[in-house]
C-alpha cells in the first residue's frame, strides 16, 4: 500500500475552517470564502503561501493573500508587495495582504507592516497586515472553532501549559479530518516543552512530521528556536534532541560509540546530518557519513 503524504502545510491548515479563517484575519464577521486559489497561481506555488476569494455584502468579491513565515527574515515585504501586485494584476480583484509569523527570531524584533522603496525618484510602496501568533491569546482558538491554529496551540500566548495542550490533542483526535495535524502539534509543542512531556502528551511520529513543510523549514533555517522552556542547553542541545529522534525512530538504540561520534558534531554538523537523515535508509550508510564527517 503506497503511504499517503502528509498534507500540513498553509493550505491543508486553512482548507480546515476557511470561513473562520478569514474572518478572524480581518476582523470581519460577514465574510464567505468561495474559493481557495490553486497553486497553480504563478509565483504563490509553495506549501506556505496561500491565495483565497472572498465575498463581503459591503466589499464584495476580493482576495486574502497569505504569506505564512516560520519566522520573520527581511525579504518578505518585497515578496508580499510583488505578490500582492502579480495577484491583483492575475484576477483583477482587489487584494488584502497578510504576513503570519509563526516563531520569533527574538522577543524585541519589531517586525514592519510594509514595503517602500524609492529609485531616482520613483516611489513604491505597499501596506500589510501583521499577525504574530505568539501574540495571539490561545483562548481564541478554542472560542472561535479555529481549527486551522490547533496545531499552533503551544506557541500561542498563555498555550505553553500542559492542560491546553491537552485540550488541543483531545480536539484533533476526536475529528478524523484534523488527525494527521497531531504530528504538527508535537512539533510546536516540543519549542515549549521537554521532549518526555511531549511524548507523555501525544504520540510522536516523526515519519509524518518529516514531510512536513514546517519541519522543512526548521531544518533550512538551521534548527533555530528562540525558545527557552525545555531548551536551555541551547541550539546544539536543540539540533541534538532533533537528529537524535530521528536516527531513533530509523535504527532504534544506537552503540555507545555511535551515540559519542554524533555528540561530537558541530551543529552545522547536526544539521547537515538531520537533512542527510531523509534519505538515509541503512545503519551501515550512517556510520560511513560520521566517519567521513568526524575525520
Amino acid at each position: 500500500m503506497t503511504k499517503k503524504k502528509a498534507d500540513i502545510g498553509g493550505k491543508r491548515l486553512i482548507s480546515l475552517a476557511p470561513d473562520q479563517w478569514v474572518r478572524w484575519l480581518t476582523k470581519n464577521p460577514d465574510l464567505t470564502v468561495t474559493e481557495i486559489i490553486s497553486s497553480d497561481f504563478q509565483w504563490v506555488a509553495r506549501e506556505n503561501d496561500v491565495l483565497i476569494k472572498v465575498s463581503s455584502p459591503k466589499e464584495g468579491e476580493f482576495l486574502i493573500l497569505n504569506e505564512l513565515q516560520m519566522r520573520y527574515n527581511n525579504q518578505v515585504p518585497v515578496r508580499v508587495y510583488a505578490y500582492t501586485a502579480l495577484a491583483k494584476k492575475h484576477y483583477n480583484l482587489p487584494v488584502y495582504p497578510v504576513l503570519i509569523n509563526i516563531l520569533p527570531n527574538s522577543q524585541s524584533q519589531v517586525i514592519p507592516n510594509f514595503y517602500q522603496s524609492e529609485f531616482m525618484g520613483i516611489k513604491s510602496y505597499q501596506n500589510y497586515q501583521v499577525i504574530n501568533l505568539w501574540e495571539v491569546d490561545v483562548n481564541l482558538v478554542f472560542e472561535n472553532n479555529l481549527s486551522s491554529l490547533l496545531p499552533f496551540v503551544p506557541i500561542l500566548k498563555g498555550g505553553a501549559d500542559e492542560n491546553i495542550v491537552r485540550q488541543a490533542v483531545i480536539e484533533l483526535r476526536a475529528n478524523e479530518t484534523l488527525q494527521d495535524l497531531e504530528p504538527l502539534l508535537s512539533f510546536f509543542a516540543s519549542f515549549v516543552f521537554e521532549i518526555p512531556i511531549v511524548q507523555q502528551i501525544m504520540r510522536w511520529d516523526m515519519t509524518v512530521l518529516r514531510e512536513s513543510p514546517w519541519y522543512q523549514q526548521i531544518l533550512k533555517e538551521g534548527l533555530e528556536t528562540g525558545e527557552k522552556q525545555g531548551l536551555q542547553q541551547g541550539l546544539k542541545e536543540e539540533s541534538l534532541n532533533l537528529v537524535s529522534k530521528l536516527i531513533e525512530r530509523r535504527f532504534g538504540n544506537l552503540s555507545s560509540d555511535l551515540n559519542l561520534k554524533i555528540r561530537q558534531l558541530s551543529i552545522a554538523q547536526l544539521e547537515d546530518l538531520a537533512v542527510e537523515l531523509l534519505e538515509i535508509t541503512e545503519l551501515s550508510q550512517l556510520e560511513i557519513w560520521l566517519n567521513q564527517n568526524l575525520n
